[in-house]
């Protein structure tokens, strides 16, 4: 192992959690669109809970780990750059609203790509593109001009915060917030009687571990050429696209692993489940839709720097505050897409 290349590795702990999470949407259910439409329209609240699960574990994990040095969270994006208060909200509520158009986030879409969705290869491609659109490309300078992103001038997440404000202790701080992250996901009966779901629920919490660890190693052990990341999926698809093109873009990386990763495990999982169909657009419409869905979450996923993935489950593991943030704009901002999609067209 030590005389493979950095980027290598990289590349192979993006696969070990990314198939870990590729298995966990196929056998536990575990999607960002999912949960909000079930658990507003199908008074079906076990997919939203199972977020607690993930997030829970995924916070005691890393806390954890950061505190016996086996992750440098102060390494990565969520605390290096200022929090950018409006680039969360605004970039929140772009993608949460294209996330509805698109029908999936990110995530979801390699996920059903996977499952033999052609249509998600749209959402992935289209999302990827503008992505690069927005971060480096002809948007760019007008998305740095109104939501720049500077260095912190200093410690900016929960705990820190927490510690200023009323003296808790960070390890205290991360354990009170995960705790009620796990009983707010057990007070829902259903869901405790699901034990498939906890379980995935919880793999995918530790993927997320397991990244961050990973990358913190390589940092290390690579003087800074891998920096230290989990998994996210707006800028790293199209860090991915860019590779399986060029082979460039930084080679190998934990984007392209991770990418890779969930592709496999959802296919694995789909064809444990029987559940493998190739699938098209039949409606020019709906294929309308979907492409414009997935030019705002790849837009409002780099203003945000994160998807629902990215912020939502990675930022608020390292308890930065614009996990949170931008997971509740990305929740407002699809139920606002739903209720345009399923009530915006009848009459009053």
């Amino acid at each position: 192992m030590a005389d493979l290349p950095f980027g290598l590795l990289a590349a192979l702990v993006g696969l070990i959690g990314g198939l870990a999470l590729g298995l966990a949407a196929r056998l536990g259910q575990f999607c960002t669109l999912g949960a909000i439409e079930t658990a507003v329209y199908g008074d079906d609240q076990r997919r939203l809970r199972l977020w607690g699960i993930v997030v829970g574990v995924a916070i005691f994990g890393t806390q954890l780990a950061a505190r016996q040095g086996l992750i440098d969270l102060p390494q990565t994006m969520y605390h290096q750059f200022a929090w950018n208060p409006l680039g969360s909200i605004f970039g929140g509520l772009l993608f949460g609203y294209g996330m509805a158009m698109a029908g999936n986030c990110g995530f979801g879409a390699l996920v059903r790509f996977g499952g033999g969705d052609l249509r998600s290869l749209v959402v992935v491609v289209v999302m990827g593109l503008f992505g690069f659109i927005a971060l480096s490309g002809p948007l760019a300078e007008l998305r740095i001009a109104l939501f720049p992103q500077r260095l912190a001038a200093g410690p900016q997440g929960i705990t820190e915060t927490a510690q200023r404000l009323i003296g808790l202790s960070p390890m205290l701080t991360a354990s009170l917030i995960g705790l009620a992250a796990v009983i707010w996901a057990l007070a829902y009966a259903p869901l405790r009687q699901s034990p498939r779901m906890l379980f995935w629920g919880a793999v995918a919490g530790l993927s997320v571990v397991w990244a961050f660890v990973g990358t913190t190693w390589l940092n290390i052990n690579s003087f800074g050429e891998v920096g230290v990341e989990g998994p996210s999926f707006t800028a790293p698809i199209g860090r991915t696209l860019i590779y399986l093109m060029t082979s460039t873009a930084g080679g190998l990386t934990f984007s392209v692993g991770s990418v890779a990763g969930v592709l496999l495990g959802a296919l694995a999982g789909s064809t444990l489940r029987g559940l493998f169909r190739w699938e098209a657009c039949e409606d020019p419409r709906e294929l309308g839709r979907q492409v414009g869905g997935a030019a705002l979450m790849g837009i409002g996923g780099v203003i945000a720097m994160g998807c629902s993935v990215g912020q939502g489950v990675t930022a608020i593991a390292a308890l930065a505050w614009s996990g949170p943030v931008t997971l509740a704009a990305i929740g407002v901002g699809a139920v606002i897409g739903l209720r345009r999609l399923i009530a915006g067209f009848q009459p009053e």
